[in-house]
């Protein structure tokens, strides 16, 4: 699986002091002329003079990376060396970098870090160049806000990784329920999963999540208060919103489903390394699901985005951003490798043709996409999305005993009597 497996590895190296950590190596180190996160002023192409340059990326990113950095590499005077690090390493070695002014020209991050890094730092300041950008509105505007801080852009979207709506037709054929309509509302949802789950086949259930893995829930839950007209934080993240109406009728939706035992029973205990695992095997009727795991589904899948109690649609959008270190001395040339990532010809003949998601919502109905009508929704509903942004987003949500985590499990598997009191402890998280 992707997202969330790779946000698992995440959890052990993400300590709550590790970021406090990152950020004294950070304050050691500076931009290439002595501030840290000093502004990038280049041409709006940038240079293509024959520079090597260096690019970071994680491991469950490596298909993409190669994928851009070699087109880059075939087309390009500049030729560009890509790293590829240990998910669980990650985070250190950007972190000893940092200290040691020894980051490369370019390097990506988990989208929901990425204002933490921005704050400490760690990348350069790219918005003249993003505002000359003339498909600039077009941007993701999760990814783009994210490295968004007081008003100046910091990273453009490296990959995108979206939690859909994904159901198994045949089963779905089983049940009497429609194989080309997707549920419409989290209410159409929970009564199609009763309707597979009462089929009796063995080993088959309705639903599935990861009711022990903090990520996987906000990845797939948080669409649903969003497509419902809720958020599920102040714009600062610091301040939490479970308590609200929508969020109220998620949780009772889902411990509803779990009391009629039309989700998988593993989820209980699943902690995010097999979370996808019962879908893939044809085991569960429907799910919320990465839309990166599409291509390796194989069997016949409808695709839609995330409904929310009374209808609407949304997804998050993670994956990670990408952006000039602090510790480039070749910001011109950096930002060529970022002007073309953005391009037409990278976006399309790149990503897209290899059935990725594109990071412009003016390139949704590519060439390549309109082949399969899902990968069209994919891209449409990826502008429709949101990336929660906190500064604490790791302790607060990710973390193997987030107070989020805590809320979920009372709130479905309890007695869902402490909503008020965890709502509490996560803003007193998101508020340090």
């Amino acid at each position: 699986m992707k997202i969330f497996h790779r946000r698992d590895g995440l959890r052990a190296v993400l300590a709550a002091g590790l970021s406090a950590a990152v950020l004294a190596l950070a304050a050691c180190g500076g931009g290439s002329d002595g501030s840290p996160g000093a502004a990038v002023s280049v041409g709006p192409d940038g240079t293509d003079d024959g520079s090597q340059l260096t690019l970071w990326t994680r491991a469950p990113l490596e298909k993409q990376a190669k994928l851009l950095v070699e087109a880059y590499n075939k087309s390009h005077k500049n030729q560009v060396t890509l790293t590829v690090v240990p998910n669980d390493d990650y985070v250190a070695k950007v972190g000893a970098a940092a200290g040691s002014k020894g980051l490369p020209d370019l390097f990506a991050a988990d989208i929901v870090y990425v204002p933490n890094w921005v704050k400490q730092g760690l990348f350069r300041d790219i918005s003249a160049n993003v505002d000359g950008l003339s498909f600039k509105d077009s941007i993701n505007k999760g990814h783009l806000g994210a490295g968004t801080v007081d008003g100046k852009e910091h990273v453009l979207p490296f990959v995108l990784d979206l939690s859909m709506l994904f159901w198994n037709k045949a089963l779905f054929t089983e049940a009497g329920l429609d194989p080309e309509k997707a549920p419409s509302t989290l209410e159409e949802y929970a009564a199609a999963a009763k309707k597979i789950q009462a089929l009796g086949k063995k080993d088959v259930y309705g639903t599935a999540t990861g009711l022990n893995c903090g990520g996987c829930l906000v990845f797939t839950w948080f669409p649903s208060i969003w497509a419902a007209g809720g958020q599920v934080m102040n714009a600062d993240g610091t301040q939490a919103n479970y308590t609200s109406d929508q969020s109220k009728k998620i949780f009772d939706t889902w411990r509803d489903l779990w009391k009629s035992g039309a989700v998988l029973p593993s989820s209980k205990d699943e902690t995010g390394a097999t979370w996808t695992a019962g879908f893939t095997e044809g085991k569960v009727g429907l799910m919320f699901y990465p839309a990166t795991l599409l291509s390796s589904t194989k069997f016949d899948v409808g695709v839609a985005g995330i409904p929310g109690p009374g209808g609407g649609a949304s997804t998050f959008v993670g994956g990670d951003g990408l952006g000039i270190s602090k510790d480039s001395k070749k910001a011109a040339q950096a930002w060529n490798f970022l002007n073309w990532m953005m391009s037409e010809e990278a976006q399309v003949e790149v990503l897209a043709k290899d059935n990725d998601v594109v990071s412009r919502g003016d390139l949704a109905s590519n060439k390549y996409a309109v082949k399969d009508p899902r990968l069209v929704t994919i891209n449409e509903v990826a502008g429709k999305g949101q990336t929660p942004v906190a500064l604490n987003f790791q302790q607060a949500y990710n973390a193997a005993n987030s107070p989020w985590l805590s809320l979920v499990r009372d709130a479905v598997l309890g007695e869902g009597t402490k909503l008020q009191s965890n709502n509490e402890q996560i803003t007193s998280v998101l508020s340090q």
